[in-house]
């Protein structure tokens, strides 16, 4: 088959590598134009979040792996190598697990999450728009779709409410504790901030200010949370009101400077600021964690609380595993079978295909002749029929002779119609 999944995530790398290889929408677009130019692969799907990056080929030869590797550090420009401490590459049946598990959130910072399969289905339709799908990640993408509806139907692995939006508004409530008197501000309008709006929200939050670049965007999510909204470039403005920020803009440069933090502190004559930010690439500079009275958390630094959750999750988890696995043997021995009957099936029609040229040659000529049109047509359907049946007749008349049963019943299925009245029945 050679599908082959090349990647890093949040258990091989850490945020600066995550996000030295963070693809944007266009930026797939872009890298994808580019395997297809260099004939690396026939499909790919690029799933970038700010857990993991991660490609799925259908490579156009099996030794083109390293090739691949190489191409994603001269996309990112990064020395040879640098990366290779942090990957990993799954080939055929490993990947199929491997990319259910992600899409059944296994393979997640919250184990069970949900957002990444929506990531997943964004990533599946943008390579849709690159005409990067065909025929086998396809198949094996909308099987992977009926596995999760599987796992979430026949498990409780989604059952809790833990997200990393939920572990940061947990977060940030052991900070302060009641969290009534303090005002959040959030960094863009996405998914995952609508999840931290809601999870604050629930938690009776004081004030909370949504900062977006679209404020058509930020507007109607502070609307459904009774906050207000800003556009992005007014964080200064509005920043020394927060006690809480937190960040997931997908922007791929910095929101929030060290400068800017250290003047709202000012302002906030010393009170204490408190800072998550969950975006890859990271929305904060890092350099902030180094103020006074500043207390910066990235995703990974969030590991500690969602681990507390797991447990609860883990009895589900064993569930969804064993319908993966299943699933995933169930889709690899399809393919197999497909490859296997495919180049019969090519063979059969191209027989078929000189058959009928031979037999529609030989009519048009004796059209030529001046042969009567009416015969030509009788000659030429007993003909076709005759040199179609002549092959398999002969070789159910062998089986027959050697009393060959699984061909016989075989050759029902195959050349018998469903409907046909005069179908035997044993």
């Amino acid at each position: 088959m050679k599908l082959c999944t090349l990647g890093v995530n949040h258990e091989t790398a850490p945020v600066d590598i995550r996000e030295t290889v963070s693809f944007s929408t266009d930026a797939a677009f872009i890298a994808i134009e580019q395997l297809k130019a260099q004939a690396l692969i026939s499909e790919c799907i690029i799933l970038s979040t700010c857990n993991r990056t991660e490609l799925y080929c259908i490579l156009k030869e099996n030794h083109l792996e390293d090739q691949l590797h190489n191409w994603l550090h001269d996309f990112f420009e990064l020395e040879p190598k640098t990366l290779t401490p942090y990957l990993y590459v799954h080939h055929d049946l490993e990947a199929v697990k491997h990319i259910m598990r992600v899409a059944s959130g296994l393979n997640s910072l919250v184990l069970g999450e949900p957002q990444i399969f929506g990531q997943i289905k964004d990533a599946y339709n943008s390579a849709h728009k690159s005409e990067s799908i065909h025929q086998v990640l396809e198949n094996l993408f909308q099987h992977i779709f009926k596995t999760v509806k599987q796992v979430r139907t026949d498990t409780a692995i989604g059952n809790s409410p833990i997200s990393v939006a939920f572990s940061a508004v947990s977060l940030s409530k052991q900070f302060f504790g009641d969290l009534s008197q303090q005002t959040a501000l959030l960094l863009g309008a996405g998914e995952t901030i609508e999840l931290v709006a809601r999870h604050l929200k629930e938690s009776n939050i004081g004030n909370i200010i949504i900062a977006n670049r679209t404020f058509e965007r930020a507007h109607n999510l502070a609307e459904s949370v009774d906050g207000y909204a800003i556009n992005l470039d007014e964080i200064d403005k509005h920043l020394h009101e927060a006690d809480i920020v937190i960040g997931s803009t997908g922007s791929p440069n910095t929101i929030l400077s060290k400068d800017s933090v250290k003047a709202a502190v000012k302002k906030r004559k010393n009170r204490p600021m408190f800072l998550v930010d969950i975006a890859v690439p990271r929305d904060m500079e890092p350099g902030i964690c180094n103020l006074n009275n500043v207390y910066l958390y990235t995703v990974d630094d969030l590991q500690e609380i969602i681990e507390t959750s797991k447990q609860s999750r883990q009895n589900a988890a064993l569930e969804a595993e064993e319908i993966i696995e299943l699933q995933a043997e169930h889709f690899v021995t399809q393919m197999k079978a497909t490859q296997q009957i495919k180049p019969v099936i090519q063979a059969y029609r191209q027989q078929s295909m000189d058959i009928k040229e031979a037999a529609l040659e030989h009519a048009l000529h004796q059209l030529e002749q001046g042969v009567n049109s009416e015969e030509i047509v009788k000659r030429l359907a007993n003909q076709l029929t005759n040199r179609l049946i002549h092959t398999p007749t002969k070789q159910l008349n062998l089986a027959g002779m050697d009393g060959n049963k699984a061909i016989i019943e075989a050759a029902e299925t195959l050349l018998i119609c469903e409907d046909d009245p005069k179908k035997l029945h044993k």
